[in-house]
């Protein structure tokens, strides 16, 4: 089959699919990009150039001329993972027998350190609402459960009143794939959940809502941070998740097992919960290279 044909088969089947128009225009031009070099590799003209011609040599050229050109390992491996698709939905098809991407590792990543806020600067986020006035003190609710419960967006929107345990000061949550987990509030947590509901008047189920009184969305949230973060001049981005990262960061430099926080943050790996770790290390080296007169980074050598 030529490649204008395999094209728009795969491209045909994405969109029965219900793909986005964003991700299938990303999947033809990954894809053509890489079917132009494969073609020039081969000395074929395009109107002529087989699918079946291509091979794992044409593959690891190709991603090596990317790496080549300094683009960024995450993006090779996008462009590989596209590839993966492609092919794979083609020998399916059994329009190929042999699939040249099967055996091409994807490039390692390196893993990113989270962001989080220091404790100062979470304090004056904590102090930023006016609590007096019925969105102020949702606002005040969105803080407390972020930061003091480690939430997920997610999992903070789809809180129902009924999800609250004040008796006992915990919260029922529903993490990824609908799991389900208790997790406890703080005191000023239940202050403000309090306060809250105590300024609404409304029969609504969901924990927090709009001006509209329907329920909350997780956009909403990131608009509501953005502002409070503009109110207390925090130079840089905070976004929800950061609050659930300083969370895990500040229980580990309090003294928490790591065990007790991979509960806490509902993560079913050990090793998604060990990436804190390494900013707590990162803090006490820094810690330490401002503050020993043998580590000072100033010191002569």
């Amino acid at each position: 089959m030529l490649i204008d044909q395999a094209l728009n088969l795969f491209l045909g089947f994405q969109k029965a699919q219900n793909r986005s128009e964003h991700t299938i225009l990303a999947y033809q031009t990954d894809l053509l990009q890489f079917f132009n070099f494969a073609a020039a590799e081969t000395g074929v003209e395009w109107e002529g150039f087989a699918l079946e011609s291509i091979d794992v040599y044409e593959v690891r050229s190709y991603l090596g001329l990317l790496a080549d050109h300094g683009l960024a390992r995450k993006s090779v491996a996008r462009k590989l993972a596209v590839l993966r698709t492609f092919f794979k939905f083609m020998c399916r098809e059994g329009i190929i027998s042999k699939n040249p991407v099967q055996k091409i590792a994807s490039p390692k990543l390196g893993r990113r350190l989270p962001q989080f806020l220091y404790l100062e600067q979470m304090d004056a986020l904590l102090k930023s609402a006016d609590c007096t006035t019925l969105l102020g003190a949702r606002d005040q609710v969105i803080l407390e459960l972020l930061y003091g419960s480690g939430l997920r967006v997610s999992e903070l929107v789809g809180l129902e009143r009924g999800d609250i345990e004040y008796d006992v000061g915990l919260v029922r949550v529903y993490g990824k794939g609908g799991k389900e987990r208790v997790v406890p509030l703080t005191q000023p947590a239940l202050q403000a959940i309090r306060n809250y509901l105590k300024l609404r008047n409304d029969q609504a189920k969901a924990l927090l809502i709009n001006y509209q009184g329907t329920r909350l969305s997780a956009r909403s949230v990131r608009r509501i941070l953005d502002k409070m973060v503009d109110k207390v001049s925090l130079d840089l981005h905070v976004h929800p998740h950061m609050l659930r990262h300083s969370f895990a960061t500040h229980l580990l430099d309090g003294g928490a097992d790591l065990r007790s926080v991979q509960e806490l943050l509902g993560h079913s790996k050990l090793s998604s919960t060990q990436i804190y770790t390494h900013l707590t290390r990162e803090k006490l080296k820094e810690v330490h290279a401002n503050a020993h007169p043998r580590g000072k980074r100033n010191a002569g050598s």
